[in-house]
C-alpha cells in the first residue's frame, strides 16, 4: 500500500508517517504536473493540508484558510482525477455542524458561521474526485506531543488551568492514537462518505478540565472567561468556545471499535 500526503509537516501527519512508513509528500507549492509525478503508483491519497485554525480570523487571515483548504483540495484533486490513485481520504472538521444539537453524520447540512461555510466548501472539492472519497471530519484531537492537548498542557500543569466560561459547552474529540487507527479502518475496508473521527462520548468543557486537572493532579480553580477568548481571537475565538456535541454513528455502524471511549481513558493513556 503506497499513501500520499498533504499537510505532511503537521501533528496528525507525523502520526500518520509512523503507521505508514515510507509516504510521498505533496507539498502545496507543487505544480499539477509535479502531483501527477507523485501521484504515480499511490494507492491512497490523504489530505491534511491547511492552516492553523485557532488564530485570529481576519479578512486576510479568512483567505489564507479557504485557499489552505478549499484551494489545494481542488488542485489535488484535478490532479488524482488524471492519475491510477485508488482512493482520497479527505479532511474536514465538526465545525461543519451547528452549535448546541447533539448530530452525527444523518445530519443534513451544516452550521450558518464561517467555518460551517468553509468546510462545506472544502468537501464539495474533496467530493469531485472520480476516485472513492472519504471525508474525515476532525473533533479535538488529543495528544501528548501536538494539537489542542499540548497548548493547554503548561497552564494546567502551573496550576492555573480552568473551565472556559461556565464550562457547559460540549467537546467532541478524538484520541490521536484511535484517530491513526481511522485511517486505517477506512482503508482496509475501502470506505466512502463522511465519517465523524469523535469519540462516543463527548464531554462538557468541565468534565475535560475536572479530568485533565485529576490525571495531572493540578488544580483546575482559574476560570477562563470567553470575552479573554474573544479578545485574543475575535471571531476565531467560536473555535474554542463553540459547543458541538458530535458522535461517529457511521464509523460504529461500519464496525470500527473505539480504544479510548472515555476522556479518563485516553488523559490516562497520554499523559501517565
Amino acid at each position: 500500500m503506497k499513501i500520499a500526503l498533504t499537510g505532511a509537516s503537521g501533528f496528525v501527519a507525523a502520526h500518520l508517517k509512523e503507521e505508514f512508513k515510507d509516504c510521498v509528500v505533496i507539498e502545496r507549492k507543487d505544480t499539477h504536473e509535479e502531483i501527477l509525478s507523485k501521484l504515480d503508483g499511490i494507492d491512497v491519497v490523504i489530505n491534511l493540508a491547511g492552516a492553523p485554525i485557532i488564530k485570529r480570523w481576519s479578512e486576510e487571515y479568512k483567505k489564507v484558510l479557504i485557499d489552505s483548504r478549499v484551494y489545494s483540495t481542488k488542485k489535488l484533486v484535478d490532479a488524482i482525477n488524471e492519475s491510477d490513485v485508488k482512493q482520497l481520504i479527505s479532511t474536514s472538521a465538526i465545525g461543519a455542524y451547528p452549535d448546541n444539537i447533539a448530530c452525527d453524520e444523518s445530519f443534513v447540512g451544516y452550521g450558518n458561521d464561517f467555518l460551517a461555510s468553509l468546510t462545506k466548501e472544502w468537501e464539495a472539492e474533496a467530493l469531485k474526485c472520480n476516485k472513492p472519497t472519504a471525508i474525515v471530519r476532525f473533533g479535538v484531537i488529543l495528544g501528548a506531543d501536538g494539537g489542542a492537548l499540548a497548548s493547554m498542557l503548561t497552564p494546567f500543569k502551573f496550576g492555573v488551568g480552568g473551565i472556559i466560561g461556565d464550562g457547559k459547552m460540549m467537546m467532541s474529540w478524538i484520541d490521536i492514537d484511535d484517530l491513526v487507527r481511522i485511517y486505517g479502518f477506512i482503508i482496509d475496508k475501502k470506505l466512502t462518505g463522511v465519517y465523524n473521527a469523535t469519540s462516543p462520548k463527548p464531554v462538557t468543557n468541565y468534565q475535560f478540565t475536572k479530568t485533565l486537572g485529576k490525571v495531572l493532579s493540578r488544580p483546575t480553580i482559574f476560570p477562563l472567561p470567553e470575552f479573554v477568548l474573544k479578545l485574543i481571537f475575535g471571531e476565531g475565538a467560536s473555535v474554542l468556545t463553540g459547543s458541538k456535541e458530535v458522535y461517529p454513528k457511521a464509523l460504529i455502524d461500519a464496525g470500527f471499535e473505539f480504544k479510548y471511549r472515555d476522556i479518563n481513558s485516553s488523559l490516562k493513556h497520554l499523559l501517565g
